[in-house]
C-alpha cells in the first residue's frame, strides 16, 4: 500500500513539474524481449526394423525361407544392415539344358508377397556417407551328394532401386550385381558423403506370380540363378552364404573404414 501511494505522489509531482512529459512517462509500458528453442539429437543405437520394400512408412515381418526360426536379426549401431532377403529358387527338375532359374518373391508373415531386398539405415548424424557390398561365399554346394558342387553357375540381382521414407536426401547409387563364387565382393549401394542419411532399401525388380511345375508361385525376375546344362545335378538341395558388408566411408584421410557385417 505504502508503494502505491508512493508512486501515485511521484506521478501527481511530476505532472505538475512537466505537464505532457509526465503524463507520457506515467504510460510508458511493455517492450520487446527474447527468449530461445532448443533441440538436440544424438546416434541412435537401437536396432531398426524391417519395413516394407513397397512403402518404406510400413513396419513388416519379413519370413526367411531357408531358416524356419529366422531371419536373423539386424545388425547393432548407428549405421547397420537391418535386413537382408535370403534367396531361395524352388523346386526344380533336372535337366541337361542351360536353366535361368527365378528367385522366390519374399514372402512377409501376413501371407502376402514383396520384392526381395536389402534394408541399411544411418542414424549416426554426421551425413558422413557409407558404402554396401556383398559376396558369395563359394559355389552352390552340398557336400554330401556325389556332385557336391553346381559348376559355373551364376547368381546375379539386377534393377535395383534405392527407396526411403526420408526427403530432401539424395538418394543412394544402386549397382547391378553379378557375383563371383570365388569370394569377391560386389558393390550393391554406395552413398557418398552428404548423402544416404536415414532408412534405405535397395528393392530388386517386382514380385509376380508365375505357374512352375503346374504351382502357381511368386517369382522376382530380377534375382537369377544361371546353371549350365552340363552341370551334373544330384536330386537334394545345393546352398551358398552371402556376406552382406557395410562399411563406413573413411573421413580425413582415415586409413580403415569401420564395418558392419551380416
Amino acid at each position: 500500500m505504502k508503494l502505491t501511494t508512493l508512486m501515485t505522489t511521484s506521478a501527481l509531482l511530476l505532472a505538475t513539474i512537466g505537464g505532457t512529459t509526465a503524463l507520457a512517462a506515467d504510460g510508458d509500458h511493455g517492450g520487446v524481449y527474447e527468449s530461445n528453442g532448443l533441440v538436440e539429437f544424438i546416434p541412435n543405437d537401437e536396432p531398426t526394423n524391417p519395413v516394407d520394400p513397397t512403402d518404406p512408412t510400413n513396419p513388416v515381418d519379413p519370413i526367411d525361407p531357408t531358416d524356419p526360426e529366422g531371419p536373423n536379426p539386424g545388425t547393432s549401431g548407428p549405421l547397420s544392415i537391418d535386413y537382408a532377403s535370403s534367396l531361395t529358387f524352388g523346386k526344380n527338375k533336372i535337366t541337361n539344358k542351360d536353366e535361368t532359374y527365378f528367385a522366390d518373391a519374399q514372402k512377409l508373415k501376413d501371407g502376402t508377397f514383396r520384392p526381395n531386398y536389402v534394408q541399411v539405415s544411418d542414424n549416426r548424424g554426421t551425413n558422413g556417407g557409407w558404402t554396401l557390398t556383398v559376396k558369395q561365399e563359394g559355389q552352390f554346394s552340398n557336400q554330401t551328394t556325389q556332385n557336391k558342387v553346381l559348376t559355373g553357375s551364376v547368381l546375379k540381382l539386377v534393377d535395383g532401386v534405392a527407396v526411403s521414407n526420408v526427403t530432401d536426401v539424395t538418394a543412394p547409387i544402386t549397382s547391378a550385381i553379378t557375383l563371383d563364387p570365388t569370394g569377391a565382393a560386389s558393390p550393391v549401394m554406395n552413398a557418398a558423403a552428404k548423402t544416404g542419411a536415414g532408412t534405405w532399401i535397395d528393392r530388386f525388380g517386382t514380385n509376380e506370380e508365375m505357374t512352375i511345375n503346374g504351382e502357381a508361385v511368386q517369382k522376382n525376375k530380377a534375382i537369377t540363378l544361371d546353371i549350365p546344362g552340363s552341370t551334373p545335378k544330384d536330386a537334394v538341395k545345393y546352398n551358398t552364404k552371402l556376406t552382406w558388408t557395410l562399411a563406413d566411408i573413411p573421413d580425413n584421410g582415415s586409413e580403415t573404414p569401420e564395418e558392419t557385417t551380416k
